[in-house]
């Protein structure tokens, strides 16, 4: 394993692993939280990959500059690290927030990419109201307030009960507050529904039947933009399917990429 420090604009950093030899597989994070979310995942996908792992913009070990951010920063940051890391022809498996950087990226430099795995996303999370409203309470009492309900959105009512979700609140409550609502304005000004609707590659949608922060309706509602995209509804799971049940997850990722010759 390789860890690598692109250099941004102003000073700013973004930071990523490279791991493995063979097609390239670039995994993008969701809000509040880092590359160790991809942790469980890994031992359970094929051995013929390089995966790239990288913390976006405010997140992990990656630089946390003053909000807001907009999503083509986010996305001009992951654009950088695919360019510095010499990757073409990847899969980008991008999950909330990651999965909006990576439609954007798909849109912006198709020669980067030749298949999307969007989970657990929509080209349009929200409305404009809610973020700002999220902003503005995060901003006045800060993420420790308000990381358990954070939490009982992204996990399923089985998961939360039976598991221990003390790893994922820090990774919340470690994630620089700047980052986080640099991340909700990114998403707040987002509505990707145009420019995700002229794709032309092979795209895999995956959701939990029980996720709270993009339901299975809303997911789909963006896969059925994509002529020729597959779906993939997971029973029993919540925001995080790579967290809740990574061994059906990383099999319906490994199908995927066997169908379309990735691997």
């Amino acid at each position: 394993m390789s860890e690598h420090i692109i250099d941004r604009p102003q000073g700013q950093q973004i930071f990523c692993k490279s791991e493995g030899e063979g097609a390239p597989l670039v995994l993008l994070h969701g809000l509040g939280t880092h590359v160790g979310i991809w942790d469980g995942l890994l031992p359970h996908l094929p051995p013929n990959l390089r995966i790239i792992r990288c913390d976006i913009r405010g997140h992990g070990r990656s630089s946390a500059p003053d909000a807001p951010y907009s999503m083509g920063q986010l996305i001009s940051d992951i654009e950088a690290a695919l360019d510095h890391l010499r990757v073409q022809d990847a899969v980008v498996l991008g999950t909330s927030i990651g999965g909006m950087i990576a439609q954007g990226l798909a849109v912006k430099r198709l020669d980067l990419i030749r298949g999307l795995v969007l989970s657990n996303t929509a080209a349009k999370i929200g409305n404009t109201d809610h973020w700002q409203d999220q902003i503005d309470t995060y901003r006045a009492h800060g993420l420790s307030n308000s990381a358990d309900s954070i939490l009982q959105k992204w996990f399923s009512r089985d998961y939360g009960m039976f598991n221990q979700t003390h790893i994922f609140r820090q990774m919340v409550l470690s994630t620089s507050l700047e980052g986080y609502l640099g991340c909700c304005h990114a998403i707040k000004g987002t509505d990707f529904y145009t420019p995700t609707s002229g794709l032309r590659l092979p795209t895999l949608g995956i959701v939990g039947s029980e996720d709270q922060v993009t339901p299975p309706d809303l997911v789909r509602e963006t896969l059925d933009v994509i002529p020729g995209s597959k779906f993939h509804l997971m029973r029993r799971v919540g925001h995080l399917p790579c967290v809740e049940a990574p061994g059906a997850y990383a099999e319906v990722i490994t199908q995927f990429l066997k169908n379309i010759g990735h691997i």
